[in-house]
């Protein structure tokens, strides 16, 4: 039901107007009144103000305080700043008002320290009129704001970034500037600063780390770039450039080149590269254009000047030119170093001739960067001098962002001479490339590495900037951050856009990476024309047409790299989130209902932006429980798969958005504790705590006993309950929720059965456990459950006394109901272990790498650390202990990351056989103690295996009496275990290698038939082989 906003009457969801009062009951158009954005905040404050009241007239005091505020003003207003307010005698300032700059951090350092100057020349004139000085104090930071939109004049600027700006400017002492920490990350190669002490600060839980601004470099990049790097991937491009040049001299013509591409993506790096190349062979000058400033129409000029040399030096180069001293005097007059006044016009003729002059002797190479922050002006003067140079081998290399073409689109067409490429990103390989090359040696884990090469999609500078601040802020094993720089720099590159455009982008950037027309169409203000403006997004290179495998006749798009994205999304504020991912879920469910996941992902959105804005209302709730309904359908579909990850995420999520007394709260707690189990233990211990405890407490049984059941299925994992404890608790379970009639908790009560089992080595009764939970199972539908007891119920047979023909058949049956790619993944893997006991070794072992990889790929911890023991079983008895090694070795980290001690303690048994054949004795004994400490006591597997693998290591060395001693302890325990014919064969069979070493050959040799005679009834072909080998050495031994 909807309720009327105006009367509270309850309507029908799909009326349009309330039936009492006739209020319209259409959701408001989402606004944009409010946006986010990182900016820098400068305060400043004079200090001893009070004393200055004291001393000067009101009418002086308020003259004196009115010039301050002028030239301060002044002072970050040249800067690009806006001032927000004064507060007292405080100036408070916001670099980033309206529009965003890359460069508002550097604007901002910049402007404190030219009101330190302009202050000190202010001194003069105030002590020279009033008999008094002042002093002042500043504070910088940078940090996320929300501000009103400045297009309907609201220009309060509100966030943490204000405060922690307003206290650095309060603990400073007069005269100093601090900077915060985040400023200081995007200015620190521009800018000379000291660390001071940590200030604690009221209201902040940590403690503030700001550095002492010393002086601004003159000049500096804030961060410098690392371009001395090989370039790679750049060929082709770098070919073009090469001709152009090539042409521009054979011809002896000027040649217009213009690299084109975003931030970052190496256009700087190829123009190096070439000039390199170059070198001696041409005259190189060149110039920057500005982003701000005044004066700033002819800089590039001015830096070509500067590089050129004096007055005379120019008129030296206009040798024979008639007008050479007019010339030179109309381009210094460009740049106000020279008298009188010079036409626009006369401007690019000027500039021209002395280019020309200067290609006289060789070819002249110009270096135009940054054009995209070029005047009209200059680019008037760039394209003059390419159109009507004349005779004089000339290369002007413009450098320019796509932006460029937003104020000038016809840039170079139409020309002959000209050319102009856009830089795509890197390839994956040129940009893996890259990494090795920035990393010079150093060690990152590849894990890190891949997620730098995915963040920064191609962008060299995206590259550089996240291995620095890995390397900064020591992320080893961490989450690659987005550096503040990048952010600057697609913040700024989105605030150009116009209304219209950033509409559209910001309602794209909620869908995600991918987004379709369709969707925008519904989602956009109703006077924004969807097509021109994607239209716009494209020529500007942050979109692309994308073929979308999610509505295949849709018109798709794609952002052109997810950092556009993420930047667009948080420029919004969260209530316009909100609105805007309920409208998207709203409209997926009338387009592609079945997409769970992605519907619960936009709901869960919209209801943590209402959650965190303020309390949850009706409507709020709703969302919540709509979120619930989709999370919790995707995460039992993904447990039911047993991609056991996206299971947890996916109902952690769905129990995120569910009020505490809400009734399926049980239910997806007991989903997300089998989830846990396969990944976190210690997690999933956790979680079960909490269902007995509030179930037992609300007598609800079932949920009770089912939650203790797993529970103790972990805690045998991790060694908290013996085998016996286990089956005690199994049995109870057995008996309440056979008087519920749960079959959920009766699977689950024979599950803990068989563990128990398993540990006191009564491998019959697993599989007569396992198969009871199996039928429980699928009575009660669960798919996953019933697919774990069809891996146990081959295990039983694998490890157990059933011979080999009878273990097939009934791996057959199970695998005729393998449905599931779970399923068929343990019927291949049961499948190659017994191939393996009957000698098919290649086929084996083939397909259990195979499934374990699978399991591995699932998530599925346990199964594929606890795979490793038969996998390398079959290893050693293939004749290849390196390969039982390595698979080992590979599985317990993972064992040990779930926080595994049974399973480890019995591979760590595995490991120290490996080491064993191939003859490192001392490796195998250190391996086999780490076993026997981890090993549980009531373990009866290990208590039987590992006297044995500790006989075979002392029979190595030699002591046979101690040997044979633990050999016949192993067979009594080996005996003592329920159908583990094959372990007790294998024991047989170790003693005879320790009596063989004795010499006691007749001895041997009994203990050989004993062990092939067990052989023999199982079937392992591999093992009667090898006894068949070993009592036919015996006899050859024997005297005739």
């Amino acid at each position: 039901m909807r309720p009327c906003p105006s009367c509270g009457r309850e309507n029908a969801d799909d009326a349009s107007f309330c039936s009492g009062c006739g209020t319209p009951l259409v959701e408001p158009e989402p606004q944009r009144s409010e946006v986010r954005k990182t900016v820098t905040v400068l305060f400043s404050d004079v200090t001893g103000s009070t004393a200055l009241g004291e001393r000067l007239d009101p009418e002086s005091l308020r003259r004196v305080m009115s010039r301050y505020f002028d030239v301060m003003s002044a002072a970050v207003d040249r800067h690009g700043a806006t001032v927000e307010k004064f507060i007292g005698d405080a100036i408070m300032a916001v670099f980033g008002l309206p529009l965003v700059h890359e460069d508002d951090a550097l604007r901002a350092v910049r402007a404190a320290v030219e009101m330190r100057a302009e202050l000190a020349r202010l001194n003069d004139e105030l002590e020279r009129d009033y008999g008094v000085r002042l002093e002042n104090r500043t504070g910088i930071n940078t940090g996320e704001v929300v501000a009103g939109d400045s297009a309907a004049g609201q220009r309060l600027v509100t966030g943490d970034a204000v405060n922690v700006a307003a206290r650095l400017e309060q603990a400073a002492d007069p005269g100093q500037i601090l900077v915060g920490e985040s400023t200081y990350r995007l200015v620190r190669d521009a800018v000379e600063a000291l660390p001071v002490e940590p200030l604690s600060v009221k209201g902040k839980t940590d403690e503030l780390s700001p550095l002492l601004l010393i002086d601004v470099r003159a000049g500096a990049e804030p961060i410098t770039r690392r371009l001395e790097s090989k370039l790679v991937g750049r060929e082709r491009e770098l070919e073009l450039l090469r001709q152009a040049y090539r042409r521009a001299g054979d011809e002896g013509s000027c040649h217009l080149f213009t690299l084109l591409g975003a931030a970052g993506i190496g256009k700087s790096r190829i123009a190096q590269e070439f000039l390199a190349e170059v070198g001696d062979g041409a005259t190189l000058v060149s110039g920057r254009c500005l982003s701000y400033g005044e004066g700033i129409t002819y800089w590039p000029l001015v830096e070509i000047l500067e590089q050129l040399g004096n007055e005379e030096r120019l008129v030296q180069f206009l040798e024979g030119e008639p007008e050479a001293r007019s010339i030179v005097n109309t381009v210094l007059n460009a740049i106000g170093q020279a008298e009188g006044g010079a036409s626009p016009e006369e401007i690019p003729w000027a500039v021209r001739k002395l280019l020309e002059a200067l290609a006289r002797e060789q070819p002249l190479v110009v270096v135009f960067d940054d054009l995209q922050w070029a005047e009209p002006t200059f680019l008037d003067l760039v394209e003059h001098v390419a159109d009507f140079s004349r005779d004089a081998p000339i290369l002007l290399l413009c450098i320019a962002r796509p932006e460029l073409l937003d104020d000038r689109p016809g840039w170079s067409g139409g020309k002959l001479n000209a050319t102009s490429i856009l830089l795509e990103p890197l390839s994956e390989d040129a940009a893996e490339t890259l990494i090795e090359n920035l990393l010079a040696g150093a060690e990152v884990a590849p894990t890190l590495r891949a997620r730098v090469a995915a963040a920064a999609e191609g962008n060299p500078l995206f590259v550089e900037q996240m291995l620095a601040m890995l390397a900064e802020d020591d992320a080893e094993g961490g989450e690659v951050s987005v550096p503040p720089t990048i952010q600057a720099l697609l913040a700024a590159r989105l605030d150009r856009l116009g209304d219209n455009e950033r509409a559209v982008i910001e309602r794209a950037s909620v869908m995600g990476k991918e987004f379709w027309s369709g969707a925008l169409a519904q989602l956009a203000p109703e006077h924004v024309e969807v097509g021109p403006a994607l239209a716009l997004l494209v020529r500007k290179e942050l979109i692309r047409p994308h073929r979308s495998s999610v509505f295949p006749s849709a018109d798709a798009f794609r952002f052109r790299h997810q950092l556009i994205r993420d930047a667009a999304y948080a420029a919004m504020a969260k209530e316009l989130r909100a609105q805007l991912h309920e409208r998207f879920a709203d409209w997926l469910e009338g387009e592609r209902s079945e997409f769970d996941e992605i519907v619960g992902y936009h709901l869960e959105q919209a209801f943590r932006y209402r959650s965190e804005l303020g309390p949850l209302d009706d409507r709020g709730r709703e969302l919540g429980s709509r979120a619930e309904v989709r999370l919790a359908a995707a995460g039992g579909r993904a447990l039911a798969r047993a991609d056991m990850p996206a299971a947890a995420g996916l109902l952690e999520r769905a129990l995120a958005v569910l009020p505490n007394e809400d009734g399926r709260r049980m239910d997806l707690r007991l989903g997300l504790a089998d989830a846990l189990a396969e990944i976190d233990l210690e997690a999933a211990e956790k979680v079960l705590a909490g269902v007995i405890e509030n179930s037992a407490a609300d007598g609800d049984r079932a949920h009770e006993w089912r939650a203790r059941l797993v529970l103790g299925w972990i805690q045998v994992a991790n060694q908290r309950l013996s085998a016996h404890e286990a089956a005690r608790l199994a049995q109870t379970g057995l008996d309440v929720l056979t008087d519920l009639g749960d079959d959920v908790g009766l699977a689950r009560a024979w599950r803990l059965r068989s563990q128990a089992a398993n540990m006191d080595g009564n491998v019959n009764l697993i599989g007569v456990s396992m198969r009871a939970a199996g039928e429980h199972a699928r009575r009660a539908g669960d798919e996953r459950l019933a697919s774990e007891a069809d891996f146990w119920i081959p295990f039983a047979a694998f490890f157990g006394d059933t011979p080999l023909p009878e273990a097939r058949a009934i791996w057959e049956e199970v695998s005729a109901r393998a449905a599931t790619p779970l399923q068929k993944t343990h019927a291949e893997f049961w499948g190659g272990c017994l191939a393996g006991l009957g000698g098919e070794f290649d086929e084996g072992l083939s397909a259990i790498a195979r499934a374990r990889t699978r399991y591995q790929e699932l998530g599925l911890r346990a199964m594929y650390g606890g795979s490793a023991n038969p996998h390398a079983e079959l290893q050693l008895l293939a004749n290849d202990p390196a390969a039982a090694e390595k698979t080992v070795q590979d599985a317990l980290p993972v064992l040990r990351e779930l926080g595994d001690r049974s399973y480890s303690s019995t591979l760590l048994g595995g490991l120290a056989e490996a080491l064993y054949e191939q003859g490192r004795l001392d490796e195998a004994e250190d391996v086999l103690e780490q076993a026997e400490s981890l090993s549980a006591p009531d373990d009866a597997i290990n208590a039987a295996w590992f006297p044995i693998l500790r006989a075979k290591v002392l029979a190595g060395r030699g002591r046979l009496a101690e040997a044979e001693e633990l050999a016949l302890a192993g067979i009594a325990n080996s005996s003592a275990l329920g159908g583990h014919l094959r372990h007790l064969a294998y024991a047989r069979a170790a003693l005879a290698d320790v009596l063989q070493l004795a010499g006691r050959t007749e001895d041997a040799r009994e203990e050989g038939e004993r062990a092939l005679e067990l052989y023999e009834q199982k079937g392992v072909v591999p093992a009667i082989e090898r006894m068949r080998a070993f009592l036919a050495e015996l006899a050859a031994e024997s005297p005739a």
